[in-house]
Protein backbone atom coordinates (compact mmCIF):
# COMPACT_ATOMS: atom_id res chain seq x y z
CA UNK A 1 0.00 0.00 0.00
CA UNK A 2 1.35 3.46 -0.97
CA UNK A 3 1.92 5.91 1.85
CA UNK A 4 -0.52 8.85 2.11
CA UNK A 5 2.40 11.27 1.50
CA UNK A 6 3.29 9.67 -1.86
CA UNK A 7 -0.39 9.50 -2.82
CA UNK A 8 -0.95 13.21 -2.27
CA UNK A 9 2.32 14.07 -4.07
CA UNK A 10 1.17 12.13 -7.15
CA UNK A 11 -2.30 13.62 -6.88
CA UNK A 12 -0.80 17.13 -6.78
CA UNK A 13 1.31 16.49 -9.88
CA UNK A 14 -1.73 15.12 -11.71
CA UNK A 15 -3.71 18.23 -10.82
CA UNK A 16 -0.94 20.52 -12.11
CA UNK A 17 -0.58 18.67 -15.44
CA UNK A 18 -4.34 18.57 -15.98
CA UNK A 19 -5.03 22.20 -15.22
CA UNK A 20 -2.06 24.07 -16.72
CA UNK A 21 -2.73 23.28 -20.41
CA UNK A 22 -6.39 24.21 -20.04
CA UNK A 23 -5.46 27.61 -18.61
CA UNK A 24 -2.86 28.24 -21.30
CA UNK A 25 -5.06 27.15 -24.19
CA UNK A 26 -8.12 29.04 -22.96
CA UNK A 27 -6.68 32.26 -24.46
CA UNK A 28 -6.90 31.06 -28.04
CA UNK A 29 -8.78 28.06 -29.45
CA UNK A 30 -8.86 26.75 -33.03
CA UNK A 31 -12.00 24.84 -34.01
CA UNK A 32 -11.44 22.36 -36.83
CA UNK A 33 -14.45 22.12 -39.15
CA UNK A 34 -14.61 18.65 -40.68
CA UNK A 35 -17.29 19.34 -43.28
CA UNK A 36 -16.65 21.53 -46.32
CA UNK A 37 -17.40 25.23 -45.83
CA UNK A 38 -18.27 25.73 -49.51
CA UNK A 39 -21.58 25.19 -51.28
CA UNK A 40 -20.95 25.14 -55.02
CA UNK A 41 -22.78 23.74 -58.05
CA UNK A 42 -20.82 24.04 -61.28
CA UNK A 43 -23.99 24.32 -63.37
CA UNK A 44 -26.56 27.10 -63.20
CA UNK A 45 -23.95 29.88 -63.14
CA UNK A 46 -24.17 32.73 -65.62
CA UNK A 47 -21.78 35.39 -66.87
CA UNK A 48 -22.97 38.92 -66.17
CA UNK A 49 -21.57 41.57 -68.50
CA UNK A 50 -21.49 44.36 -65.91
CA UNK A 51 -19.99 46.84 -68.37
CA UNK A 52 -20.92 49.78 -66.13
CA UNK A 53 -17.82 48.81 -64.12
CA UNK A 54 -14.46 49.80 -65.61
CA UNK A 55 -11.06 48.35 -64.84
CA UNK A 56 -8.50 50.70 -63.27
CA UNK A 57 -4.88 49.54 -63.37
CA UNK A 58 -2.84 49.80 -60.22
CA UNK A 59 -0.50 52.81 -60.60
CA UNK A 60 3.19 52.18 -61.21
CA UNK A 61 3.89 54.39 -58.20
CA UNK A 62 1.43 55.42 -55.52
CA UNK A 63 1.17 59.14 -54.85
CA UNK A 64 2.03 60.36 -51.37
CA UNK A 65 0.42 63.38 -49.77
CA UNK A 66 3.04 66.09 -50.22
CA UNK A 67 1.89 68.10 -47.21
CA UNK A 68 0.04 66.14 -44.54
CA UNK A 69 -0.79 69.33 -42.68
CA UNK A 70 -4.16 70.46 -43.98
CA UNK A 71 -7.38 68.69 -44.89
CA UNK A 72 -7.64 67.82 -48.54
CA UNK A 73 -10.10 66.16 -50.93
CA UNK A 74 -10.20 63.07 -53.15
CA UNK A 75 -12.66 63.59 -56.00
CA UNK A 76 -14.54 61.19 -58.28
CA UNK A 77 -13.59 61.84 -61.90
CA UNK A 78 -16.03 59.30 -63.38
CA UNK A 79 -19.35 57.99 -62.14
CA UNK A 80 -21.59 59.50 -59.48
CA UNK A 81 -20.24 62.82 -58.13
CA UNK A 82 -18.69 62.41 -54.69
CA UNK A 83 -15.85 63.95 -52.70
CA UNK A 84 -13.90 62.46 -49.80
CA UNK A 85 -12.39 64.96 -47.34
CA UNK A 86 -9.76 64.29 -44.68
CA UNK A 87 -11.22 63.24 -41.33
CA UNK A 88 -8.04 62.00 -39.62
CA UNK A 89 -4.38 61.87 -40.56
CA UNK A 90 -3.32 58.84 -38.56
CA UNK A 91 -0.46 58.85 -36.03
CA UNK A 92 3.10 58.42 -37.21
CA UNK A 93 5.02 57.04 -35.43
CA UNK A 94 2.79 54.96 -33.17
CA UNK A 95 2.76 54.57 -29.41
CA UNK A 96 6.24 54.45 -27.82
CA UNK A 97 7.79 55.16 -31.21
CA UNK A 98 6.43 51.90 -32.67
CA UNK A 99 6.34 51.60 -36.44
CA UNK A 100 2.77 50.38 -36.76
CA UNK A 101 3.27 49.88 -40.49
CA UNK A 102 0.78 49.95 -43.34
CA UNK A 103 -2.92 50.27 -42.51
CA UNK A 104 -4.68 47.35 -44.19
CA UNK A 105 -8.34 47.45 -43.15
CA UNK A 106 -10.91 49.47 -41.23
CA UNK A 107 -14.06 48.61 -39.25
CA UNK A 108 -16.55 50.54 -37.11
CA UNK A 109 -18.88 49.37 -34.34
CA UNK A 110 -21.16 52.37 -34.17
CA UNK A 111 -20.68 56.10 -33.70
CA UNK A 112 -17.84 55.79 -31.18
CA UNK A 113 -15.15 53.25 -32.02
CA UNK A 114 -13.11 52.82 -35.18
CA UNK A 115 -10.62 49.96 -35.63
CA UNK A 116 -7.64 49.72 -37.99
CA UNK A 117 -5.39 46.75 -38.74
CA UNK A 118 -1.73 47.74 -39.15
CA UNK A 119 0.82 45.34 -40.63
CA UNK A 120 4.52 46.30 -40.60
CA UNK A 121 6.35 44.95 -43.65
CA UNK A 122 9.16 43.80 -41.35
CA UNK A 123 6.72 41.57 -39.42
CA UNK A 124 5.73 39.12 -42.15
CA UNK A 125 2.10 37.96 -41.61
CA UNK A 126 1.88 39.77 -38.27
CA UNK A 127 0.15 42.98 -37.29
CA UNK A 128 -1.96 44.68 -34.64
CA UNK A 129 -5.34 46.35 -34.25
CA UNK A 130 -5.52 49.95 -33.06
CA UNK A 131 -8.81 51.33 -31.71
CA UNK A 132 -9.72 55.02 -32.02
CA UNK A 133 -12.43 56.69 -29.92
CA UNK A 134 -13.86 59.01 -32.55
CA UNK A 135 -16.14 60.88 -30.13
CA UNK A 136 -13.20 61.79 -27.93
CA UNK A 137 -10.99 62.72 -30.88
CA UNK A 138 -13.65 64.89 -32.47
CA UNK A 139 -14.28 66.63 -29.13
CA UNK A 140 -10.56 67.48 -29.01
CA UNK A 141 -10.82 69.16 -32.43
CA UNK A 142 -8.45 66.93 -34.37
CA UNK A 143 -10.68 67.09 -37.44
CA UNK A 144 -9.91 70.81 -37.72
CA UNK A 145 -6.24 70.34 -36.82
CA UNK A 146 -5.06 67.12 -38.53
CA UNK A 147 -1.45 67.40 -37.30
CA UNK A 148 -2.59 66.99 -33.69
CA UNK A 149 -3.45 63.34 -34.29
CA UNK A 150 -0.64 62.75 -36.79
CA UNK A 151 1.97 63.92 -34.23
CA UNK A 152 0.25 62.48 -31.17
CA UNK A 153 3.33 60.45 -30.22
CA UNK A 154 5.96 63.03 -31.21
CA UNK A 155 7.23 64.70 -28.04
CA UNK A 156 7.55 68.47 -27.82
CA UNK A 157 10.79 69.43 -26.01
CA UNK A 158 11.05 65.84 -24.69
CA UNK A 159 7.55 65.96 -23.18
CA UNK A 160 4.00 65.27 -24.28
CA UNK A 161 1.65 68.24 -24.21
CA UNK A 162 -1.70 68.19 -22.41
CA UNK A 163 -3.54 67.76 -25.74
CA UNK A 164 -1.28 64.86 -26.71
CA UNK A 165 -2.01 63.11 -23.42
CA UNK A 166 -5.73 63.55 -24.02
CA UNK A 167 -5.36 62.07 -27.52
CA UNK A 168 -3.44 59.09 -26.08
CA UNK A 169 -6.44 58.29 -23.89
CA UNK A 170 -8.58 58.02 -27.05
CA UNK A 171 -6.26 55.45 -28.68
CA UNK A 172 -5.70 51.83 -27.69
CA UNK A 173 -3.00 49.81 -29.48
CA UNK A 174 -3.40 46.03 -29.33
CA UNK A 175 -0.60 43.43 -29.28
CA UNK A 176 0.99 41.82 -32.32
CA UNK A 177 -0.65 38.63 -33.57
CA UNK A 178 -0.84 36.58 -36.78
CA UNK A 179 -3.00 38.57 -39.18
CA UNK A 180 -1.84 37.41 -42.60
CA UNK A 181 -2.33 40.17 -45.15
CA UNK A 182 -4.74 41.88 -42.74
CA UNK A 183 -7.19 43.51 -45.15
CA UNK A 184 -10.37 41.81 -43.93
CA UNK A 185 -11.38 43.24 -40.53
CA UNK A 186 -15.20 43.35 -40.41
CA UNK A 187 -17.94 43.85 -37.81
CA UNK A 188 -21.01 41.62 -37.73
CA UNK A 189 -23.90 43.92 -36.79
CA UNK A 190 -26.15 40.93 -36.06
CA UNK A 191 -24.12 39.14 -33.38
CA UNK A 192 -21.79 42.07 -32.52
CA UNK A 193 -18.68 40.05 -33.31
CA UNK A 194 -15.51 41.29 -35.00
CA UNK A 195 -13.90 38.92 -37.51
CA UNK A 196 -11.03 38.71 -39.97
CA UNK A 197 -9.34 36.15 -42.19
CA UNK A 198 -6.01 34.75 -41.03
CA UNK A 199 -4.68 34.73 -44.59
CA UNK A 200 -0.98 33.98 -44.20
CA UNK A 201 1.09 34.53 -47.34
CA UNK A 202 4.45 33.15 -48.46
CA UNK A 203 4.73 36.04 -50.93
CA UNK A 204 2.45 39.01 -51.72
CA UNK A 205 -0.98 37.64 -52.73
CA UNK A 206 0.34 34.04 -52.63
CA UNK A 207 -1.36 32.05 -49.82
CA UNK A 208 0.60 29.58 -47.73
CA UNK A 209 -2.03 26.89 -48.38
CA UNK A 210 -5.70 26.34 -49.23
CA UNK A 211 -6.94 26.23 -45.65
CA UNK A 212 -9.28 28.98 -44.57
CA UNK A 213 -9.06 30.52 -41.11
CA UNK A 214 -11.59 32.96 -39.70
CA UNK A 215 -10.49 34.68 -36.50
CA UNK A 216 -12.86 36.17 -33.92
CA UNK A 217 -11.43 39.32 -32.35
CA UNK A 218 -11.88 40.08 -28.65
CA UNK A 219 -12.77 43.78 -28.60
CA UNK A 220 -11.31 44.24 -25.12
CA UNK A 221 -7.88 42.71 -25.80
CA UNK A 222 -7.80 43.56 -29.54
CA UNK A 223 -6.50 40.10 -30.39
CA UNK A 224 -8.14 36.82 -31.50
CA UNK A 225 -9.69 34.59 -28.86
CA UNK A 226 -10.67 31.77 -31.23
CA UNK A 227 -10.48 30.77 -34.89
CA UNK A 228 -12.23 28.34 -37.22
CA UNK A 229 -10.13 26.23 -39.61
CA UNK A 230 -11.91 24.89 -42.69
CA UNK A 231 -11.70 24.15 -46.40
CA UNK A 232 -13.60 25.93 -49.14
CA UNK A 233 -13.82 22.87 -51.36
CA UNK A 234 -16.71 21.33 -53.28
CA UNK A 235 -17.25 19.37 -56.52
CA UNK A 236 -13.63 19.69 -57.60
CA UNK A 237 -13.42 23.40 -56.81
CA UNK A 238 -10.95 24.48 -54.11
CA UNK A 239 -10.68 28.09 -53.00
CA UNK A 240 -7.95 29.55 -50.75
CA UNK A 241 -9.18 31.43 -47.72
CA UNK A 242 -10.48 34.87 -48.64
CA UNK A 243 -8.71 38.22 -48.38
CA UNK A 244 -11.68 40.54 -47.82
CA UNK A 245 -14.82 40.36 -45.71
CA UNK A 246 -17.96 42.31 -44.83
CA UNK A 247 -21.34 41.73 -43.17
CA UNK A 248 -24.82 43.08 -43.80
CA UNK A 249 -27.23 43.99 -41.00
CA UNK A 250 -28.77 40.50 -41.08
CA UNK A 251 -25.45 38.83 -40.29
CA UNK A 252 -24.71 37.53 -43.79
CA UNK A 253 -20.99 37.47 -44.60
CA UNK A 254 -19.55 38.30 -48.04
CA UNK A 255 -16.21 38.26 -49.82
CA UNK A 256 -15.10 38.50 -53.45
CA UNK A 257 -12.24 36.97 -55.39
CA UNK A 258 -10.72 36.99 -58.85
CA UNK A 259 -9.46 33.56 -59.98
CA UNK A 260 -8.28 34.97 -63.32
CA UNK A 261 -11.30 35.16 -65.63
CA UNK A 262 -14.13 36.87 -63.70
CA UNK A 263 -15.07 38.15 -60.27
CA UNK A 264 -16.78 35.70 -57.90
CA UNK A 265 -18.98 36.79 -55.00
CA UNK A 266 -19.39 34.51 -51.98
CA UNK A 267 -22.17 34.77 -49.40
CA UNK A 268 -22.45 32.85 -46.15
CA UNK A 269 -22.68 32.74 -42.38
CA UNK A 270 -20.01 32.59 -39.70
CA UNK A 271 -21.01 30.79 -36.52
CA UNK A 272 -19.05 30.18 -33.32
CA UNK A 273 -17.47 26.90 -34.48
CA UNK A 274 -18.35 26.63 -38.15
CA UNK A 275 -18.44 28.54 -41.43
CA UNK A 276 -20.56 28.10 -44.55
CA UNK A 277 -20.23 30.04 -47.80
CA UNK A 278 -21.87 29.58 -51.18
CA UNK A 279 -20.58 30.81 -54.49
CA UNK A 280 -23.36 33.06 -55.75
CA UNK A 281 -24.52 32.14 -59.23
CA UNK A 282 -23.42 35.23 -61.14
CA UNK A 283 -19.88 35.60 -62.46
CA UNK A 284 -18.97 39.23 -63.00
CA UNK A 285 -17.10 39.83 -66.25
CA UNK A 286 -15.73 43.22 -65.13
CA UNK A 287 -13.99 44.00 -61.85
CA UNK A 288 -13.02 47.48 -60.64
CA UNK A 289 -9.25 47.15 -60.65
CA UNK A 290 -6.00 45.24 -60.48
CA UNK A 291 -5.99 44.57 -56.76
CA UNK A 292 -8.73 43.24 -54.52
CA UNK A 293 -8.41 45.65 -51.63
CA UNK A 294 -11.60 45.11 -49.65
CA UNK A 295 -15.37 44.78 -49.53
CA UNK A 296 -17.86 46.93 -47.62
CA UNK A 297 -21.59 47.19 -46.93
CA UNK A 298 -23.55 50.45 -46.85
CA UNK A 299 -26.40 49.90 -44.33
CA UNK A 300 -28.29 52.98 -45.53
CA UNK A 301 -28.35 52.07 -49.22
CA UNK A 302 -28.16 48.29 -48.67
CA UNK A 303 -25.39 47.99 -51.24
CA UNK A 304 -22.20 45.95 -51.31
CA UNK A 305 -19.00 47.69 -52.41
CA UNK A 306 -16.03 46.12 -54.24
CA UNK A 307 -12.96 48.26 -53.60
CA UNK A 308 -9.77 48.53 -55.66
CA UNK A 309 -7.20 51.32 -55.87
CA UNK A 310 -8.89 54.52 -57.14
CA UNK A 311 -11.92 52.45 -58.21
CA UNK A 312 -15.09 51.40 -56.39
CA UNK A 313 -18.06 49.39 -57.73
CA UNK A 314 -21.29 48.71 -55.86
CA UNK A 315 -24.51 46.73 -56.30
CA UNK A 316 -27.62 45.95 -54.20
CA UNK A 317 -27.13 43.00 -51.85
CA UNK A 318 -30.64 41.75 -52.72
CA UNK A 319 -29.34 41.00 -56.22
CA UNK A 320 -27.53 37.95 -54.82
CA UNK A 321 -30.65 36.29 -53.37
CA UNK A 322 -31.61 32.90 -54.79
CA UNK A 323 -30.05 32.37 -58.19
CA UNK A 324 -29.31 36.09 -58.36
CA UNK A 325 -30.89 38.77 -60.50
CA UNK A 326 -28.20 41.41 -60.92
CA UNK A 327 -28.08 43.25 -64.26
CA UNK A 328 -25.67 45.79 -65.65
CA UNK A 329 -28.02 48.55 -64.45
CA UNK A 330 -27.64 47.27 -60.87
CA UNK A 331 -24.06 48.53 -60.77
CA UNK A 332 -22.66 51.91 -59.88
CA UNK A 333 -18.99 52.69 -60.38
CA UNK A 334 -16.55 55.48 -59.59
CA UNK A 335 -12.98 56.29 -60.58
CA UNK A 336 -10.96 58.72 -58.45
CA UNK A 337 -8.10 61.16 -58.90
CA UNK A 338 -5.27 60.57 -56.50
CA UNK A 339 -3.33 57.36 -57.32
CA UNK A 340 -3.62 56.45 -53.64
CA UNK A 341 -3.89 52.96 -52.20
CA UNK A 342 -7.54 52.47 -51.21
CA UNK A 343 -7.45 50.07 -48.23
CA UNK A 344 -11.11 49.93 -47.21
CA UNK A 345 -14.40 51.64 -46.35
CA UNK A 346 -16.37 51.44 -43.10
CA UNK A 347 -19.78 52.74 -42.00
CA UNK A 348 -21.35 53.25 -38.61
CA UNK A 349 -24.59 51.49 -37.79
CA UNK A 350 -27.05 53.76 -39.62
CA UNK A 351 -25.27 56.44 -41.62
CA UNK A 352 -24.54 56.01 -45.30
CA UNK A 353 -21.49 58.30 -45.02
CA UNK A 354 -18.39 56.37 -46.09
CA UNK A 355 -15.14 56.40 -44.10
CA UNK A 356 -12.36 55.69 -46.59
CA UNK A 357 -8.98 54.40 -45.40
CA UNK A 358 -6.04 55.19 -47.69
CA UNK A 359 -2.29 54.71 -47.44
CA UNK A 360 0.73 56.85 -48.41
CA UNK A 361 0.25 58.88 -45.97
CA UNK A 362 -2.21 56.85 -43.79
CA UNK A 363 -5.46 58.75 -43.35
CA UNK A 364 -9.24 58.42 -43.16
CA UNK A 365 -11.50 60.55 -45.37
CA UNK A 366 -15.29 60.87 -45.30
CA UNK A 367 -17.72 61.21 -48.20
CA UNK A 368 -19.70 64.44 -48.59
CA UNK A 369 -22.96 62.50 -48.95
CA UNK A 370 -24.31 58.95 -48.76
CA UNK A 371 -22.07 56.75 -50.87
Amino acid sequence: MKSPRIFFFILGLTTIFLTCPITANAKFVIYHQRSSALIYHRSHMRFLNNKAVHYVHVPAHYKRVMSAVHRHTITAIRGKAVNFTTRYILPFPGKNGQHWGNPQSIAMTGKKYLYIVYCPTSRHNKGRIVRFNTKALDALGVRLHPTELRDAYVKKKNHYTHIQKQIHKAIKAGPLFITGHGQSLAYNWKNHGMYMWRDKEKAPRVPVNNWGYIQHINLKTLRPDHAIRFRLKSHGMSVPGGHDLTFDKSGNAYFWSYPGWCAYIYKGRIHHKSVKFRLTKQKLRHLPGTRIQSMAYNPKRKRLLMISDDSIASFPKSGLNGNGHLTNHSFQWNAFTPKREFEGIAYNSHSGIANLLVNHVPEILTSNHTF
